[in-house]
């Protein structure tokens, strides 16, 4: 078997595993599962949360939420997984996108493009990157197992309007509260003009 070439499923094969290992309730145990690795698929998510199989975006959102459910993060590289193969996908940015928020009791209640839903706490952080040199803002919750959702312009100054100043790691800050956690958005000083 030495030198056997290790052929990547297609998108349909892996959908068709996934339903056959899945259980119907709630998400498959993907932390579990450990398969090897068989090479990578034309799968790209779009920083905008867009999935393109071969270059051409996924039309069927079921197949699209299948897929979000099987999401695995190693390393710093992706991965769609079955209990039986791994193939390595492409993401420009986080693999979800926040599309919306309630604020419900105080606290933020995010829905994903995929229709996951996380309430923003310790376990599912809020944090903010800056670009370096625009100093733009890039805003991200954490979904599950170490997966984020860039949080969309519309909600991040929705985020904005109900923000407050508090104090954080011995700096004033100006940020979102959730769960009784305070998530810094940027610092007092840059929002003075």
């Amino acid at each position: 078997m030495t030198g056997q070439k290790i052929e990547a499923p297609s998108a349909e094969n892996l959908a068709a595993s996934v339903n056959a290992a899945s259980t119907g309730s709630g998400l498959p145990p993907v932390h579990l599962w450990n398969p090897p690795f068989c090479g990578h698929l034309d799968i790209r998510i779009a920083r905008d949360g867009t999935w393109f199989y071969l270059g051409t975006p996924i039309g069927r959102p079921a197949l699209v939420k299948l897929f979000s459910s099987i999401l695995k993060l190693e390393g710093g590289a992706y991965f769609l997984v079955t209990p039986v193969e791994k193939v390595g996908i492409t993401v420009d940015d986080a693999p979800f996108v926040a599309v919306d928020f309630d604020v419900i009791n105080g606290d933020l209640h995010f829905t994903t493009q995929v229709g996951d839903q996380m309430i923003a706490g310790p376990k599912n952080r809020i944090r903010v990157e800056r670009d370096p040199e625009t100093g733009e803002p890039s805003p991200y919750v954490l979904v599950r197992n170490n997966l984020e959702a860039l949080i969309d312009r519309k909600s991040f100054y929705r985020l904005v309007d109900i923000g407050e100043h508090d104090h954080h790691e011995g700096q004033s800050w100006f940020g979102v509260r959730s769960k009784s956690t305070f998530f810094p958005i940027i610092p007092s000083a840059d929002l003075e003009v």
